[in-house]
């Protein structure tokens, strides 16, 4: 696989074209929030939804290059481990408050007598 046919283009996407795909998009949506029927099918057209919603989002997608948002960078390990640990405490464990997680008792076996006999 060509590895350099991944790097973002850097020649500007059309704005008329971006536009007329943005209003698209933006009246499909409207349509199908407004108009029960726009959610259904139809003989010739089949799913509503798709045509009205999904193809002008795709089409807006394909015109941008099918650019993905850029997530942040992945932080080391050693940087994961150290914004928890405020306390004195490692990061495992704490859960998402700042507590310690809760302790839970195992489960006692149930008594012999109370199966009942069917």
């Amino acid at each position: 696989m060509n590895h350099q046919s991944r790097r973002p283009h850097t020649e500007p996407v059309d704005p008329r074209l971006d536009a007329v795909l943005r209003h698209a998009t933006a009246i499909g949506a409207v349509l199908l929030l407004l108009l029960p029927a726009a959610r259904g099918t139809h003989a010739a057209l089949g799913w509503l939804p798709l045509w009205l919603l999904a193809m002008p989002l795709i089409a807006w997608w394909a015109l941008h290059r099918f650019a993905l948002p850029r997530w942040p960078e992945a932080r080391s390990a050693s940087a994961r481990r150290t914004v928890g640990s405020a306390m004195g405490r490692p990061l495992a464990s704490r859960n998402r408050y700042g507590r310690p997680p809760r302790r839970i008792a195992p489960l006692s076996p149930a008594p012999s007598g109370s199966r009942a006999s069917g």
